[in-house]
């Protein structure tokens, strides 16, 4: 009999070591570490076990090799860590539509024919204009649901009859998953949608891998506390901690520590390669 494990909507599921072997794989460890782990994990299974005590063991297997291994494997549980507020995912997605040649620019009040819209995230392309709604959960189980694909449709109605000329669309994006019920309107209503397993291919975790765009919460060279510290200065990125090099000593690190975490950083944005 398989071993269930313990989803985060808290359903059961049979243990497939495929899928601990793709996610390895997907945070660049080499074919030798990634069976190594899986032999691990495999051994320390028990009936019932949550698939956030697999990811904490495989977490800690990684690091054991070398942080920058872990950071590409916490990328999920980096993004639920933004925070409540919201704010720091929609200027990370505006910085990763940019990346991939667009213009965006975050919380726009957008004249409707009838009423005023915020926007989370405006982006254009050429003649497009696509209004963005971030719909960030710091929960994994959560789901964005059919109640924002009805509002969001509502909005982009509302705007595209203010604006009849315009090549206009509209794009839901969530750092978790969706109903099957958010799906089918929005195929059937021509709304996209990017989640972050959702479309199958060229989704929000493989843009982000594309792109190398790695938030600070990523770092495993860092705290909880200090990782909450660059977030409140605005400090979203990796990357803009080579930019800005008094950023880490603002919230208290210093000495050896800056080294470890720009060179983790610097790693992390590195072209993709196997990194174990």
């Amino acid at each position: 009999m398989p071993l269930h494990v313990a989803k985060a909507d808290g359903t059961l599921e049979a243990f497939d070591p495929l899928k601990l072997r793709v996610s390895l794989h997907k945070a660049g460890a080499s074919e030798e570490a990634t069976v190594t782990i899986v032999e691990e994990i495999t051994k320390e299974l028990y009936e019932g076990i949550s698939t956030e005590e697999i990811y904490r063991r495989a977490f800690a297997h990684l690091r054991e090799h070398r942080h920058e291994a872990a950071a590409h494997y916490s990328l999920k549980r980096a993004l639920l860590e933004f925070g409540p507020s919201g704010f720091p995912f929609e200027a990370y997605l505006a910085e990763l539509f940019r990346t991939e040649g667009y213009t965006a620019q975050i919380d726009q009040i957008v004249a409707g024919a009838c009423v005023e819209h915020e926007v989370d995230v405006v982006m254009k392309k050429g003649n497009t204009t696509t209004y963005v709604e971030a719909k960030f959960h710091n929960t994994a189980a959560f789901k964005t649901d059919l109640k924002t694909t009805l509002y969001v449709k509502a909005r982009v109605d509302d705007l595209r009859a203010a604006h009849p000329k315009e090549d206009m669309r509209g794009l839901i994006v969530t750092n978790t998953k969706l109903t099957s019920k958010a799906i089918q309107y929005a195929s059937c209503e021509g709304l996209e949608l990017l989640a972050w397993e959702y479309p199958h291919k060229n989704n929000l975790h493989d843009r982000i891998e594309a792109a190398r765009l790695y938030p600070v919460t990523a770092l495993t060279t860092l705290s909880t506390h200090e990782k909450t510290l660059l977030l409140a200065e605005k400090i979203v990125l990796c990357k803009a901690l080579a930019n800005d090099t008094n950023a880490l000593e603002r919230v208290g690190v210093r000495g050896k520590q800056v080294d470890a975490v720009l060179h983790e950083a610097a790693l992390l944005c590195a072209p993709g390669k196997d990194i174990l």
